[in-house]
């Protein structure tokens, strides 16, 4: 059995034992008020403790409130709760006024796209649109190109992921970009990751944020070279990507009954690259510190919704990090880091957008539904007081 002062350590976190017979001994008054089961029991197996809540528990009227989910963090055990993180995110968010000129509020790419998948791709760029930056641009197969152009015109398509120049003419782009996305609808012909893997390396030159997601982590698991040591990149895998990216890098399998050590263990052998451990909680870690997103969702699983995420992650990204840029200290983001900051406020948002989707459209829920409601949740999220 793991002392408390042991699963604090576990996590990287020293705190005086007077400061954890506190943290028990409210837990024993919290967890009654936990409303899920399974989730009290998960925590429990993992450190043979009771389940400590964070967060005040929730209310009837609270199921839209930007502070009805809680960071799960066991394991951050601080003062980071749900609303501290998202009041974190809302100081990143450039606010909008009549100077600002096209490109200001972000320019996000997105690697991916070719004839068996063209609805990806689409799905990240117009989410990144839509939750904020201001043009978004498509790199994909030439088959593909008239297909995602057709989607929306919002869109800016370049037919050369397949071409002799492909590495040339992408690279000559990358200057002007603020975040890349990698993976969406990239399929796993060789000689397009061939040709990935070298613009991933022209990125990391330009020290661009990377999120990667789908057939590009599929790459990573090829060759975790590719991104070991690049801190601003983002992976965010699902169960199964998880798993073969573990096995992998750590050479054996992975322990399901312990997914925020696991995922942490990951980050680290990565080099502490950002890890988005995707599923009914969603584990975000950069090897020291540990989120866990568990704003509701809903019980739709159809393809698509990662998608959302990542093209959400690409403009949050740029936002977080234009914050550090800056120096903006007042906005609090050295408290949790800006990718992981971004990470969690795009998991937020993505989980709201579902659940609000399904709350109108339910089974027959589709991406597109969820895309759809983007405005609403990142106004209930990040521009409601």
């Amino acid at each position: 059995m793991r002392t408390a002062e042991q699963v604090f350590e576990l996590f990287g976190f020293k705190i005086t034992t007077g400061r954890i017979d506190s943290l028990l001994r409210k837990s024993k008054n919290w967890a009654s008020n936990f409303s899920r089961d399974s989730d009290r029991r998960r925590y429990e197996n993992f450190c043979n403790e009771p389940y400590v809540q964070h967060s005040t528990p929730k209310r009837s009227d609270d199921r839209l409130s930007p502070t009805s989910g809680h960071v799960r963090s066991t394991f951050l055990m601080s003062t980071l709760s749900h609303s501290h993180v998202i009041q974190i995110a809302k100081s990143v968010i450039p606010p909008l006024h009549h100077g600002m000129h096209k490109g200001q509020a972000g320019r996000v790419a997105v690697l991916g796209g070719c004839q068996e998948y063209t609805g990806a791709p689409y799905f990240a760029a117009i989410t990144a649109l839509k939750v904020g930056a201001d043009l978004s641009h498509v790199f994909c197969t030439s088959s593909a190109a008239t297909v995602i152009k057709s989607y929306s015109p919002e869109l800016i398509v370049h037919p050369v992921l397949d071409s002799l120049t492909a590495v040339t003419e992408i690279s000559q782009w990358l200057p002007r970009f603020h975040s890349l996305v990698v993976g969406p609808g990239l399929g796993r012909d060789r000689q397009l990751l061939e040709i990935v893997s070298e613009v991933i390396q022209k990125a990391k030159e330009q020290q661009l944020p990377i999120v990667i997601d789908a057939d590009g982590l599929f790459l990573v698991t090829q060759n975790p070279d590719i991104i070991r040591g690049y801190t601003n990149a983002v992976l965010t895998p699902n169960v199964a990507e998880f798993d073969r990216l573990y096995e992998r890098v750590l050479g054996t399998k992975q322990d399901p009954s312990e997914p925020i050590a696991m995922a942490k263990e990951l980050s680290k052998q990565l080099g502490h690259v950002t890890v988005v451990q995707k599923g009914s909680h969603d584990v975000i870690t950069n090897g020291d510190k540990v989120l866990v997103c568990s704003e509701e969702g809903s019980p739709r699983r159809c393809g698509g919704q990662g998608d959302l995420l990542s093209g959400a992650l690409g403009t949050f990204l740029f936002w977080s990090k234009q914050a550090v840029d800056s120096n903006n200290e007042s906005c609090g983001i050295d408290q949790c880091g800006y990718t992981l900051c971004a990470a969690y406020a795009s998991c937020s948002l993505t989980r709201l957008c579902n659940k609000m989707a399904f709350r109108e459209n339910g089974r027959s829920t589709t991406t597109t539904d969820m895309i759809a409601q983007i405005s609403k949740a990142f106004i209930t999220l990040y521009e409601k007081n």
